[in-house]
């Protein structure tokens, strides 16, 4: 069975921990169990101090048949900030600004230009979504028809194509449409004068939800992903960017959601986020998975981020 593992933004320390504690054990350069497979929900890179031993452990273990993986946002986001933009030379399809740059930094500093080349280049023939049957992977939305869509635009099977990165990132394109979607998931304009500050200090005008609900029933406080109490208890609006998960679709898996406590715990019975901040002196989490339809609080393992430690 599988060892679903959340963002790891370069935090290679804690993967080696939660990797031990799974019963994975170094073979050969290697992480790998003898009868487990770790499935890993994307967003590898930035934040981080340790993102090229990260790149090396996940890609030895995808490459030697020991794990799978999906690509995140910060991938894609690497990739697009590297290439440049066809129709405007001397720029990139991810503008070089301060904000950009400061999200990337880390692994623009920790990569040389040849290691960096290398990343890219495997990042590009990640998948966006794995359906292994009995469960579900994806970095923020599992969306069939946006997934189908990306897989369809996909040049040669890499995402790195400048023929598929310029679409993806081009406001307005459907495939920008369906890879903010899958990759970033669903967000909602907030109501007039109302705003949220993200993690990193910057004030938003929208909110990710709980796209595998229906916004019936639902406001602003109870729908947003994670759960903000501050928001007004308004009911949102009907026709807000859901994307209903049915409830007896195998397990679904993602990332990206920066949840925050102690205790991780499913979202629905077959929906998982595994994101538990790691890189804002949280947690390194992943769910193990034997094949059950309905979810348990008491599989999901866990280390904590060893930030303080480094600080200290």
């Amino acid at each position: 069975m599988y060892d679903v593992i959340g963002d790891i933004h370069g935090h290679a320390d804690e993967l080696v921990e939660l990797l031990t504690t799974l019963d994975y054990s170094e073979q050969h350069g290697c992480f790998r169990h003898a009868s487990r497979k770790a499935v890993f929900c994307g967003d590898f890179i930035d934040r981080g101090p340790q993102i090229p031993d990260v790149f090396r452990i996940v890609r030895n273990m995808v490459e030697q048949d020991a794990a799978l993986a999906v690509t995140g946002n910060h991938e894609f986001n690497a990739l697009a900030w590297q290439t440049e933009n066809p129709s405007v030379p001397g720029q990139h399809l991810r503008v070089h600004s301060d904000r950009n740059r400061k999200q990337h930094e880390q692994t623009l500093g920790q990569f040389d230009a040849g290691e960096l080349q290398e990343a890219l280049l495997w990042f590009g023939t990640l998948p966006v979504a794995l359906d292994l049957q009995e469960l579900r992977v994806v970095h923020a939305c599992w969306d069939p028809v946006a997934i189908k869509y990306i897989n369809s635009q996909i040049p040669g099977g890499s995402l790195f194509a400048p023929d598929f990165l310029q679409p993806a990132t081009t406001p307005g394109d459907p495939l920008f449409d369906a890879v903010e979607c899958v990759l970033k998931g669903p967000e909602l304009p907030l109501p007039d004068g109302v705003t949220v500050t993200d993690k990193e200090g910057h004030v938003r005008h929208r909110v990710r939800i709980r796209w595998f609900d229906s916004a019936e029933q639902q406001t602003w406080k109870s729908y947003a992903l994670p759960r903000k109490p501050d928001l007004p208890a308004e009911p949102v609006p009907a026709d807000a960017p859901a994307v209903p998960y049915p409830s007896d679709a195998p397990p679904v898996f993602v990332g990206h959601y920066w949840l925050q406590g102690r205790r991780p715990a499913p979202l629905r019975a077959n929906v998982a986020c595994l994101d538990y901040s790691v890189a804002r002196q949280g947690m390194l989490c992943a769910y193990r998975f034997n094949g059950e339809s309905r979810l348990k609080a008491e599989s999901f393992v866990t280390v904590l981020s060893r930030d303080l430690e480094r600080l200290s």
